[in-house]
């Protein structure tokens, strides 16, 4: 292996003293994600309106759901092992750009006349490929570029951050949606991308030595291992077969709540502007109540039930 300065041969997270300037390059990084997931955000607000008030259609919707996430979770098995093999700011890069790409193709489409449903649900699942791409590239590079002594604070940063979003994103979209357009809001969340590319390009990240090492062990030996230890491990196998029957159970009253609204009570943006607000002040109650009770309570009592 050569000793080139984008290797990095030491562990991933190290204390706060032997990464000095961590704290601009933690803070760089979170202001360009916290840009690009409020532009994603808002797209995944306008979406779902716009199919939700121009169908009315329950299949649509669930149509919808399919293809906006069902990719994100295929992907996302598999992008869990690529992070680990490849450099992480290029694979937020990569997926980002091609997010981006297909957002701006889909806007040029509308503004031309084609609006077919088609071409939204193609354009949804590429968004949730790169999605299932980038997810996990960002969850991985945090403790990488993060002292390992102040990661839990940073973490809790980012939590704040993205619940922030939630009561902030509901709002400027509707407001953009309803005074101007769907392509006005794809056009923001291409702008939004672009800034966060941006600034994430400033920021060094090396690569992993285990990555770059020739000697490492093939892709699917990685993800067989992976596989394995989950049902090898009676807690973690427990806690991901309870976690995937919550969010699947989630999925239908989250995505077609919208649509029981505009059925029984109208058309109008601002019902969906707070039913998605009620939803953010719910994320945001949680969290403040886990930061405060955390340290008192079971774990396990406590995953059992809020599933509950």
């Amino acid at each position: 292996m050569t000793n080139s300065p984008n290797l990095e041969a030491a562990p991933e997270a190290l204390p706060s003293e032997a990464m000095p300037g961590w704290k601009k390059k933690v803070a760089v990084f979170l202001v360009g994600q916290t840009i690009t997931t409020f532009g994603s955000f808002l797209v995944q607000y306008a979406i779902f309106w716009h199919l939700t008030l121009t169908t009315k259609s329950g299949v649509v919707l669930a149509l919808a759901a399919i293809f906006g996430f069902l990719p994100q979770a295929i992907v996302s098995i598999f992008a869990g092992v690529w992070a680990d093999r490849v450099n992480r700011k290029i694979m937020i890069i990569v997926s980002d750009s091609a997010i981006a790409l297909a957002t701006l193709i889909l806007a040029f489409f509308m503004l031309s006349g084609v609006d077919d449903l088609w071409l939204i649900f193609l354009v949804m699942a590429v968004r949730s490929v790169g999605a299932g791409v980038q997810m996990p590239a960002i969850s991985a590079l945090i403790p990488q570029i993060v002292p390992t002594d102040q990661l839990m604070r940073v973490n809790g940063i980012n939590s704040s951050i993205q619940s922030s979003l939630q009561l902030l994103a509901p709002v400027v979209a509707a407001g953009v949606y309803a005074s101007m357009s769907l392509e006005a809001v794809l056009f923001i969340d291409v702008i939004t991308a672009l800034i966060g590319l941006t600034l994430l390009a400033t920021i060094s990240v090396p690569t992993l030595a285990r990555a770059a090492s020739a000697e490492k062990p093939s892709y699917l030996a990685d993800l067989k291992e992976g596989i394995s230890y989950i049902f090898s491990n009676q807690l973690v196998r427990w806690v991901m077969a309870i976690f995937g029957l919550v969010f699947l159970l989630i999925v239908a009253p989250s995505n077609l709540s919208p649509l029981m609204l505009v059925r029984n009570f109208g058309s109008d943006v601002w019902l969906l502007t707070i039913l998605e607000l009620a939803f953010g002040v719910g994320m945001v109650l949680g969290g403040a109540l886990m930061a405060v009770f955390a340290a008192r309570v079971d774990r396990i009592a406590m995953i059992i039930g809020t599933s509950i």
